[in-house]
C-alpha cells in the first residue's frame, strides 16, 4: 500500500491543505515534494535560521518551487518563527488545514548542551503555539516530530513506544519528550487528534550539514579526518529519507483515535483513551556505524581519516526502532538499504556542490 493508497482510503486527507512546519528543512523538504507530487497543496512555513548554512535551506525552496510548477500544485511560503504566537495564529486563520505535520524544531543533541535557551524557544514555547493554532482551527489531524532520543537511559532495545521514556541524557531529547505529554494533553482537553513520530536516524539527499553522513562525506573528499566517536563502537538504526517520509504521510492520512482498551490503573505510554499515540519510524535494523563509514568509503572510492574518540556526553551507544505499531497502523515497510542509500546521498552531494566523481584515491 503506498502513500497515495492510504489517503485514497482516507478522503478527508485530501481536502484543504496541509500546513508543514520546517518546509525548509531535511525531512520537512521531502514531505513537502512528495504532497506535492500527490497534489495536495501545502503552506510551509519556516524561519531559515543560521543553525546551519540558510543557503541549503532556501535551495531547498528553490526545488519545492520548482516541484510545484511541474505539478501545477500550490505553494505557500511563510516566513516565521515559531515562538511568535502571532505569526503562527496568522497563518492559520489564513488558511483551512486539513493537516498539520509538526517538522519545525531547533534540532542537534550536542547543539541543546551548548545553546539550552534556542531549545526552549523553539520546542516548547513554538509547539506550545502550534497547539493552541490547532485547537482554535480544530484541526482534524496534528502529526509532530519526536526523536529516539527521548530513550535516553533506557538500552532496552529494541526500543518499544509501550514502554517509558523518562530518563532523557540532554535537553533536545527533554523539550521532545515534553511534546508529546503536552500534546496529550491537548488531545485529552480538547479531543485534538495527535501522532507522535520518534524518528531514528533519518539520512538521505539534502540532508544536514551537522549530521554523520554529511559531514563526513564532506570531510573524506577534503582528506581532513572525520571524528569517530566511542572509538566506533556505535550502531544506529539509519533509515532513509524516503522511507521515513512514506511513513509521515501515512500516519498524517490515518487519523489517530482513542484506544478503547486503554487501562488507566495500568496505563499504556503509546497511547489513550484521548485521540493520542506515540509511533516510531525507523528501520529496525541497527547498523555498526563503522559498516556504514565503510559503505561511504566504498561510494566515493575514497578511505576515511579516523580519528577515534571517547563517547560524548548525551549519547547512546546503540539505537533500534521496534516498528510494529507503525506497520499495524499503516503497513510501514521501509525498504532501502544502506548502501543504495549512502549512494543516492553521494549522489546528490557531488551535483550540488559540483565535486567531481570517483577518486579513485584508495
Amino acid at each position: 500500500m503506498s502513500a497515495v493508497d492510504q489517503t485514497e482510503e482516507n478522503p478527508s486527507a485530501k481536502t484543504g491543505t496541509y500546513l508543514v512546519t520546517g518546509a525548509a528543512g531535511f525531512i520537512g523538504f521531502h514531505a513537502t515534494c512528495r504532497l506535492l507530487e500527490q497534489g495536495i497543496e501545502v503552506v510551509g512555513l519556516d524561519n531559515l535560521n543560521d543553525y546551519y548554512d540558510p543557503a541549503l535551506k532556501q535551495a531547498r525552496l528553490d526545488e519545492i518551487a520548482r516541484v510545484s510548477s511541474r505539478t501545477g500544485t500550490r505553494f505557500d511560503f511563510v516566513k516565521a518563527d515559531l515562538a511568535d504566537k502571532s505569526a503562527v495564529d496568522a497563518c492559520f486563520n489564513s488558511h483551512h488545514f486539513s493537516r498539520v505535520i509538526h517538522l519545525a524544531a531547533q534540532a542537534g543533541v550536542r547543539h541543546s548542551i551548548e545553546a539550552p535557551d534556542e531549545y526552549v524557544s523553539s520546542n516548547l514555547v513554538g509547539f506550545a503555539n502550534i497547539l493552541e493554532a490547532c485547537r482554535n482551527a480544530k484541526t482534524p489531524h496534528l502529526v509532530y516530530a519526536s526523536t529516539s532520543s527521548v530513550y535516553g537511559a533506557n538500552d532496552d532495545t529494541p526500543y518499544s513506544e509501550h514502554r517509558g521514556a523518562d530518563h532523557p541524557l540532554q535537553l533536545y531529547a527533554a523539550t521532545k519528550r515534553a511534546n508529546e505529554l503536552m500534546a496529550h494533553a491537548y488531545s485529552h482537553l480538547y479531543n485534538i487528534p495527535t501522532t507522535a513520530l520518534r524518528f531514528f536516524t533519518v539520512y538521505g539527499p539534502w540532508g544536514r550539514p551537522d549530521m554523520a553522513l554529511f559531514l563526513f562525506t564532506e570531510k573524506i573528499l577534503k582528506g581532513e579526518p572525520i571524528p569517530i566517536y566511542n572509538e566506533g563502537q556505535l550502531e544506529r538504526d539509519f533509515t532513509y529519507v524516503d522511507d521515513i517520509v512514506e511513513g509521515v504521510l501515512r500516519v498524517a492520512a490515518d487519523v489517530a483515535k482513542p484506544n478503547p482498551e486503554w487501562d488507566a490503573r495500568s496505563p499504556d505510554p503509546a497511547t489513550s483513551s484521548a485521540p493520542f499515540r506515540i509511533l516510531n519510524i525507523g528501520n529496525n535494523e541497527p547498523v555498526p556505524l563503522l559498516d556504514f563509514i565503510d559503505a561511504l568509503e566504498d561510494v566515493l572510492g575514497k578511505k576515511a581519516i579516523r580519528d577515534l574518540l571517547p563517547m560524548q556526553p548525551g549519547d547512546v551507544k546503540r539505537t533500534h526502532a521496534d516498528v510494529s505499531l507503525l506497520k499495524s497502523a499503516v503497513n510501514y515497510n521501509p525498504t532501502t538499504s544502506v548502501r543504495e542509500g549512502v549512494g543516492r546521498f553521494v549522489d546528490w552531494y557531488r551535483a550540488f556542490y559540483g565535486v567531481p566523481g570517483n577518486t579513485n584515491d584508495v
